[in-house]
């Protein structure tokens, strides 16, 4: 995967945060927001573009995944019973949403974390949260290395 320099600008302000006292963080909260909200959109972005180019049977498997909620059975779409290569495309499906999940997992709780830290005025809470969003971003580009693979 290639880097994006949203990713990375975002990546050192927040490892630059993580040092910063409680006032600094009462300056600078708008810009961090505004850096990790840019890094987030262009691993969207990203993410999206990959998805457009999979091929229709991964496209689909993960449709329908979506449609029938995370513990959806690969036998029930269609009602038919699969054969390999369908139940193939199926076990991708599942491995691509489970890694985009857990990102964005890391991300919600990245930002609940500052949200915490905004109310509370804590830097230990704050630094906390930087970790949490670096840790979100590079799971999502390890997800998004995943659907590169895919993708033809």
């Amino acid at each position: 995967m290639k880097t994006l320099p949203e990713v990375e600008t975002a990546k050192q302000l927040m490892n630059e945060a993580m040092r910063w006292s409680v006032m600094t963080w009462l300056r600078e909260k708008k810009r961090v927001r505004k850096t990790a909200d840019q890094a987030n959109a262009a691993l969207d972005r990203l993410s999206e573009e990959l998805r457009q180019r999979w091929p229709d049977n991964i496209r689909a498997a993960y449709s329908a995944l979506d449609a029938n909620g995370a513990n959806s059975n690969p036998k029930a779409h269609s009602g038919k019973k699969m054969d390999a290569n369908h139940s193939r495309e199926f076990v991708v499906a599942r491995q691509l949403k489970d890694a985009d999940e857990k990102a964005y997992h890391a991300r919600m709780a990245a930002e609940k974390t500052f949200d915490d830290a905004e109310k509370r005025l804590s830097t230990s809470l704050a630094r906390e949260g930087c970790q949490k969003a670096i840790l979100s971003w590079e799971l999502h580009e390890r997800a998004i290395g995943e659907t590169e693979k895919f993708c033809p």
